[in-house]
């Protein structure tokens, strides 16, 4: 297998996870949020496994530019999500 076609199956692979898991719970989890709710413990654990696996992901998405912008996109999201925690935080 070439290192094209890995990357290939890796970022389908990613993908579809983020399609069918990531996004809708990251989704979720800010709807909670703009409503004025904290993080839970799950949140939180959710969230820390989300930044581990961007960076690690970040390798192929530097090899791979027509992957950037779903990344930054989620990325993006991903700080929304911890912006808006901390805001709720210090609201209560």
């Amino acid at each position: 297998m070439t290192d094209d076609n890995k990357d290939l199956g890796i970022a389908i692979t990613l993908l579809e996870r983020f399609n069918e898991d990531t996004l809708p719970k990251a989704l979720e989890i800010k709807k909670r949020l703009d409503l004025g709710e904290k993080l839970d413990h799950w949140d939180i654990e959710f969230l820390e496994q989300l930044f581990k696996r961007a960076e690690e992901i970040k390798p192929l998405v530097d090899r791979h530019p027509e992957y950037q912008e779903i990344y930054a996109s989620a990325v993006h999201l991903y700080k929304q999500i911890t912006d808006m925690a901390v805001v709720n935080e210090k609201a209560s």
